[in-house]
Parts: structure tokens; sequence; C-alpha cells
């Protein structure tokens, strides 16, 4: 049981994420309002950005910059973090920004045509109209 609770806490920084993870997904499913769905898909978004920085990262590690161009013999890779996960998030993160700004502006022209933001009337609406 020792084991158990050793695991659990020791990645609590995991748990965190899921738990974000979680709160996003309960956004986008369980809410009628588009824009709070926006919020859930960037919430969740923000949580796998997160998560992958968090596993690229090593304690004690360093980054993987050297110096000395004469130590290139002697160089141990469990010392330095791999930045490829970090990387990859700075172009998730731009196109989470860019995912997120068309699908407002969809919200925005939506709400001109059906003068509401809630699923439901939409729906409606349009099942009236067709």
């Amino acid at each position: 049981m020792d084991v158990l609770l050793d695991q659990l806490t020791s990645k609590f920084n995991y748990w965190g994420y899921v738990v974000i993870m979680m709160t996003g997904i309960y956004a986008m499913v369980a809410k009628r309002n588009l824009v709070k769905k926006m919020i859930g898909l960037s919430i969740f978004q923000t949580s796998i950005m997160l998560f992958y920085v968090a596993i690229g990262s090593k304690k004690g590690a360093t980054i993987p910059i050297l110096l000395d161009h004469a130590a290139h013999n002697g160089i141990n890779p469990t010392d330095y973090i791999n930045p490829l996960p970090h990387v990859l998030m700075l172009t998730a993160i731009v196109v989470s920004v860019a995912t997120l700004g068309v699908a407002l502006a969809l919200v925005q022209r939506i709400y001109e045509t059906y003068n509401t933001l809630e699923e439901d009337e939409i729906i409606e609406k349009i099942s009236r109209s067709s």
C-alpha cells in the first residue's frame, strides 16, 4: 500500500494536469454556450501543453548547450533536458491561439445570424428554418 501511495504522490503534478484536462473536457461537453465551449477547449489544450513540458524536463538536468568545444568527447545525454517537447509546445501555443481566434470569429458570426450563443436555441432555429 505504501508503494502505491508513493507512486501517487511522487507524480502529483501529472494528476493536476489530468484534473485540468478533465475540467476542459467537461466544459466542452456539458456547457451549451459556445463561448464556454471555446474556453473549455483552451483549458484542455493548455493542460496538454503543461503535460508535455513536464515530461520534457528532468531533475538535476541542464539545458543542452555546450560551451566548450573540446568537451564534446565526454557528453552524457542523461545530463541534459530534451528540448524537443518544449519546441513542439511553442508551435502548439501558436496553433492554439490561431484555432481559438478562428473559433471565436465563427462564434461571432453565429451570434450575428441567430442572436444567441446557446447551442440548443441555435439548433432549434436551424430546425425551424428547414
